[in-house]
């Protein structure tokens, strides 16, 4: 555990440790001691590789105070054991625990798989696979929208019915005013996604955050697994395509903090963020004609949860990753330019 984990409170004590062995080997998943380090490069749910007998990863929530419904790891592992046997590649989960069993949080422990996670260069081993990842993300997504998400058991994960009005309504719900107003600088793209709302393209799984630091890669480029399930639920496919797109660089582009995270994709040889597209109308046969309303939500999307976590780092709370407030403006400074304005 780092100084700087231990010190936001995102680390393991001795006494968690100590009841996680006991839980772990209650559940017959492994024994210790343990050892455990945080891993990923994201700043919401938490994950760690903890290592005894077995190597295993345990995601937790941050510490609190927490905003209601946000941070739900039981969910997040009911949806990752509804994917199992889908052909989704996903990590198997392993055990589960509620508030209490463990630490004064719940978490859930899932199977480690091997390879890398590319964010800002490719490995060595993966260089001349560059353009087999963009292509077995694009499959990977498509297999997901192609899930039936009724019989998985995945019903309770969301409503389709309304989605994108009500999902842009209820992100802007986080930085509104009283009155119910976006703060200035979000007001502009805020009134033009509002005014060009489409109706949903259909109904499947949704990822909502997907894109090439959410991946686990094998050896040959292919997606071994998909991690990060925290934001999915049931909506428009395409504001997953949307997303995934927005958070692929192109050479010349600003980059956001997002694209930053997938700056890899700007060595030769990775597909270009048409050719993935292309590939994902060719391979679902789904009209993407309108995806530029979906991009721009996902932009002013991601702007306004940096925004609300913004304003609770500036209130003593959560991480200080969100302090700077250029991370604000660029998310919204792409979601103006992919809207046109």
């Amino acid at each position: 555990m780092s100084p700087a984990d231990a010190e936001a409170g995102w680390g393991w004590s001795e006494a968690d440790l100590a009841a996680l062995e006991t839980f772990l080997v209650k559940h017959g998943v492994a024994d210790g001691p343990l050892t455990s380090r945080r891993i990923g490069d994201g700043h919401s749910n938490l994950t760690y590789l903890v290592c005894g007998s077995r190597d295993v990863v345990v995601r937790r929530p941050p510490p609190p105070p927490l905003p209601p419904g946000a941070h739900d790891v039981l969910r997040e592992a009911r949806l990752l054991a509804g994917l199992a046997g889908t052909g989704v590649p996903v990590p198997e989960v392993l055990a589960t625990a509620e508030v209490g069993e463990v630490m004064d949080s719940p978490l859930y422990v899932m199977s480690h798989v091997p390879g890398p996670v590319v964010t800002i260069r490719t490995p060595p081993e993966l260089t001349e696979h560059r353009r087999a990842i963009g292509e077995s993300m694009v499959d990977t997504l498509a297999r997901l929208h192609a899930v039936d998400w009724q019989s998985a058991g995945l019903a309770e994960m969301g409503r389709p019915e309304g989605f994108n009005g009500r999902h842009l309504r209820r992100m802007r719900r986080l930085v509104a005013d009283a009155d119910g107003n976006p703060p200035p600088a979000f007001a502009d793209i805020d009134a033009w996604l509002e005014a060009h709302v489409p109706a949903e393209s259909g109904a499947t799984l949704v990822h909502n955050d997907y894109r090439l630091g959410n991946v686990i890669l094998g050896p040959s480029g292919a997606v071994a697994a998909v991690l990060d399930w925290e934001l999915a639920t049931i909506g428009d496919p395409l504001f997953d395509v949307g997303y995934f797109l927005a958070s692929w660089p192109v050479a010349g582009e600003p980059l956001t903090p997002t694209a930053e995270l997938g700056a890899a994709v700007l060595e030769p040889g990775y597909a270009t963020r048409d050719e993935l597209a292309e590939r994902y109308a060719a391979t679902t046969g789904r009209d993407l004609s309108g995806l530029r309303w979906y991009t721009a939500l996902a932009l002013w999307k991601l702007a306004a949860l940096y925004e609300y976590s913004h304003r609770r780092t500036l209130a003593g709370h959560g991480d200080p990753y969100y302090a700077d407030p250029a991370l604000v403006r660029s998310f919204l400074a792409a979601a103006e330019t992919a809207a046109g304005l």
